[in-house]
């Protein structure tokens, strides 16, 4: 029988990208494997990757996609909240995947079943067909070392996170704020805190966590991890470091686009083409982060201030109580969200782009000097792979916990600093643009990124510890 894996990740395109990227990088080790993604159907842009996995099946025979069907969510379902509303898909879609799993199973020797961390609904489906079960972790080790200790520090307090106030001590971690923990688990009284309990207690309990990280990036919490300190009351499974996975595609579609005309890519490098070395900062925030209509004002007005370089990535604010992009967007009036005379008055040293830019193009470019990001995993890697400093904004899931690992723990970071509204004034964005850029602080870590760069290119080199990682987890496979 061919030798198969069976993958299964979480909706969002972030999770979609890193997962199909885990099985390139499964095919290029061994190239006589079938992969087999199961694709549970959106609860929101429910087309959106749509032209990506086309992308992939036509390019890459090996890679065989299982679209689940669409499943029926409750009319009480809160559609507002997108971790909940990805969950419920999810656990309403586990006969599906039991189904196509036994189906796969039958044609292929399936040697992993291996699901998102958001996905541990489909464990037990996995056990009971006897197929080892995996998790690939789409964040980094630290944030992992979180969720190992979650049930930890859960009995040891009867208070949500949110109203605690002090720090918390997580084994291989830096002291992180109560309030930093990830968004989805500061309520105790929230359904999906519980639901992300459930899934912590599952972690232990797999074959193996691979994760796109990399031993030099973050050795302190493989360290904690795999010395079982995360883990007090049992056994902690491998933990694959194998990292960094980049892929370069369009994050709205997760496809390479080739669209002409204002603010697409050739556009936007061909800009970039025309300023200095490494004299651009760089401002983009991920395939869901919204900021409201006074915010941008603040971020343009900080800019202007700064007389840095910019290029910088805007989209509409929120509507109808969404904090994130869980809808599609229209393209956004920038004469109306921006200052009066703005775009004229910067239009010798910045660039606007509506919705979105080419980011990982856009970060490889010569002229970029520096990358205020929201901290999404994927984002932190990116500018890691090409030496670009960050100033770290965080807006929603895991990511004040990752602004509290690139600032106090890497040092590949300067933090935005908001009020306790989350708001960030102009001076703040004028301040840190300015240190980023100009300043001996960021001259330090942009040392420290550079470094880093070097580190990620060794690790995934033959020999690098990211390469012996992925030999380890075939090697288990064939214990097997």
């Amino acid at each position: 029988m061919v030798e198969a894996v069976v993958l299964y990740p979480s909706p969002p395109i972030g999770h979609l990208l890193a997962m199909v990227e885990l099985g390139k990088l499964l095919l290029s080790h061994r190239p006589s494997l079938s992969i087999h993604i199961l694709i549970a159907t959106p609860p929101y842009q429910a087309e959106s990757t749509a032209p990506y996995i086309a992308a992939v099946s036509s390019t890459i025979p090996s890679i065989v996609f299982h679209k689940l069907p669409k499943v029926t969510l409750l009319p009480s379902t809160d559609v507002a909240h997108h971790e909940f509303l990805t969950f419920e898909v999810l656990r309403l879609s586990n006969p599906n995947v039991h189904e196509t799993l036994l189906s796969i199973s039958k044609d292929y020797k399936v040697h992993a079943f291996i699901m998102d961390f958001f996905c541990t609904v489909a464990f037990k489906v996995a056990v009971d067909l006897s197929i080892p079960p995996y998790f690939l972790y789409t964040s980094g080790v630290a944030t992992l070392s979180s969720f190992f200790y979650l049930p930890t520090l859960h009995n040891n307090t009867t208070k949500s996170f949110k109203e605690l106030n002090l720090l918390l001590n997580i084994p291989g971690v830096p002291p992180v704020p109560s309030a930093d923990m990830p968004k989805p688990v500061l309520d105790r009284n929230d359904q999906v805190y519980h639901i992300f309990i459930n899934n912590s207690m599952y972690l232990p309990k797999s074959a193996g966590i691979i994760i796109n990280s990399f031993e030099s990036l973050e050795p302190r919490a493989i360290k904690a991890i795999r010395d079982g300190l995360c883990v007090p009351d049992g056994p902690t499974p491998p933990l694959y470091c194998i990292g960094p996975l980049i892929a370069d595609v369009d994050r709205r579609s997760g496809a390479r686009s080739n669209v002409a005309g204002e603010g697409a890519p050739d556009d936007c490098l061909m800009w970039l083409d025309k300023q200095p070395s490494k004299s651009v900062v760089f401002l983009c925030f991920g395939s869901l982060g919204l900021f409201s209509a006074q915010q941008l004002k603040e971020i343009a007005e900080g800019l202007e201030r700064s007389e840095q370089r910019f290029l910088w990535v805007v989209r509409n604010p929120p509507s109808e109580n969404l904090s994130v992009a869980i809808k599609e967007q229209s393209e956004p009036d920038l004469n109306t969200l921006l200052p009066m005379g703005f775009l004229e008055r910067t239009k010798e040293t910045g660039k606007v782009v509506k919705s979105w830019a080419p980011q990982v193009a856009v970060l490889n470019h010569d002229s970029i000097g520096g990358f205020v990001t929201h901290c999404g995993w994927n984002s932190v890697l990116e500018s890691v792979c090409a030496g670009v400093p960050m100033v770290a904004w965080p807006l929603y899931a895991e990511q004040r916990f990752n602004r509290v690992l690139l600032v106090e723990e890497m040092k590949i970071a300067l933090p935005m600093v908001e009020s306790e509204t989350g708001f960030v004034d102009s001076s703040e964005v004028e301040k840190r643009v300015r240190e980023l850029m100009e300043w001996e602080q960021g001259k330090l870590v942009r040392e420290r990124t550079v470094a880093m760069k070097h580190a990620a290119k060794a690790a995934m080199s033959k020999g690098g510890s990211s390469r012996l990682a992925l030999a380890k987890l075939f090697e288990s496979w064939k214990k097997e």
